[in-house]
């Protein structure tokens, strides 16, 4: 680090030169305290602009055991309520690196990620909570609705293609996953199933497009009447703009994305099922222009408990990875045969992870102290895992990540600023709580 030279003693000394000599002697000081001598010249140095235009964003629903998949320890036993992982672990692309043995797919891609394994907060026993902490990067407020990354990114970086929306999410509509203060320009549409497109994008087929235009004409002269006596009417200006973006987006244009049947048949059985056809419907919206993706995994619970494996919950988890596998590893080798991958980011992401020992039932509970977040392409440094847990997944070893610092490393590989602050009305709000990009994912 470098400092500015005092003024010489035969030059006055101003307040303001004092001042600034004082603030980078502390900084300086305060980086030597907390960081290893050998980080501290890493932490400041610049780092590489974001290359990402899109992020896919995986959401594994019920809180996934990184110790049974991305990050696996000793073999336990659930009879005899030894601590471990539930499966053993096997080699991948990236030399002594391993991930559970039900991901063998992954693991020949496994070059084109980046394992995040200490990713980390402290909202432990409530799913909802802890699923809006990853969400939106910060603890739920009484005061204020944050908005979600999704809304985030849909905000700072729009569609890529005009005829297309920010933000699609695969999944169920909720609060968490919402633009917050952002408004609704900052939305999603959404679907929960890969037979159809969004509801409310397409009119009755017995409505012509003569009658929907007469229908529109009218609406609009009752809207401006209704603003002209209540001039301070948001919600019907929150209205108007939902209405006129599923306007826009009406017709067979964008509608037309959603036939997967376009698609070499070999290619959907490669997918997978249900979660699959949801994958690579995804990477037909990233085609048409979306920005950001949520693709909720297992969303109606088939295998009875989804990710959260409490007590028998744990016996279907391997039906689970295996789903995971096929479609994410597909997904990663159908982008990069596109030219697509490094202009993607895939985010794979849960509430929390679970803990090695077993319950009395032979599942496991909930663990957020450490616990893996999974990205591929991107632009990112890909074929390393950075961070450790113990011997087993319980506490970080090294190298902590927080929720803040996760956000601050996707919306870093996007292009947008993390420090840069959003309005709450009046309030500013910091895009992340004080998160810094994880710098050896693009260093």
């Amino acid at each position: 680090m470098r400092f500015k030279p005092l003024p010489m003693m035969h030059d006055p000394i101003t307040r303001r030169d004092f001042v600034a000599q004082a603030s980078l002697t502390a900084g300086a000081a305060g980086l030597s305290t907390f960081l290893p001598r050998s980080s501290i010249a890493a932490e400041v140095s610049p780092l590489p602009p974001g290359r990402a235009e899109h992020c896919i964003f995986v959401w594994l629903g019920g809180g996934a055991c990184h110790i049974d998949t991305w990050d696996p320890k000793r073999v336990g036993d659930p009879q005899a309520r030894k601590p471990g992982s539930a499966y053993p672990a096997m080699d991948t692309a990236i030399p002594g690196i391993q991930v559970c043995e039900y991901l063998p797919r992954c693991a020949d891609v496994l070059d084109r990620f980046v394992l995040l394994r200490t990713v980390h907060h402290e909202v432990i026993d409530e799913h909802a909570a802890a699923t809006n902490c990853m969400h939106t990067g910060r603890p739920t407020s009484g005061t204020i609705v944050y908005p979600s990354i999704g809304s985030i990114v849909a905000h700072q970086r729009g569609a890529a293609q005009e005829n297309a929306p920010a933000y699609v999410l695969i999944g169920y509509p909720n609060v968490t996953r919402g633009p917050g203060f952002l408004g609704p320009e900052a939305g999603y549409i959404y679907l929960t199933d890969t037979e159809s497109g969004p509801a409310g994008l397409s009119h009755p087929p017995e409505v012509s497009e003569q009658r929907q235009s007469r229908r529109e004409h009218l609406l609009a002269a009752v809207r401006e009447q209704y603003l002209a006596r209540n001039p301070g009417g948001q919600g019907i200006r929150n209205y108007d703009s939902t209405l006129s973006e599923a306007l826009r987006l009406s017709g067979p244009d964008f509608l037309r994305v959603f036939n997967l049947q376009e698609e070499p048949a070999d290619l959907r059985e490669s997918y997978g099922g249900e979660f699959g056809q949801r994958c690579l419907l995804s990477r037909r919206l990233l085609e048409a222009g979306v920005r950001f993706i949520e693709v909720s995994h297992n969303l109606n619970f088939v295998n009875g408990t989804g990710w959260d494996t409490h007590n028998q919950g744990q016996l279907n988890q391997h039906l689970l990875i295996k789903e995971l596998d096929a479609a994410l590893a597909t997904l990663v080798l159908d982008l990069e045969r596109r030219q697509m991958l490094d202009k993607t980011l895939v985010v794979v992401a849960s509430e929390f992870g679970r803990p090695a020992g077993f319950d009395g039932g032979g599942g496991r509970g909930h663990h957020s102290k450490s616990f893996t977040v999974a990205l591929a392409g991107g632009g990112l440094k890909t074929g390393q895992a950075i961070g450790t847990t113990d011997e087993l997944g319980m506490a970080i070893a090294d190298r902590p990540i927080s929720v803040p610092d996760l956000h601050a490393t996707i919306h870093h590989a996007l292009g947008i600023d993390p420090s840069e602050e959003l309005y709450a009305g009046d309030r500013p709000v910091p895009i992340t709580d004080g998160g810094t990009p994880v710098h050896e994912a693009f260093a």
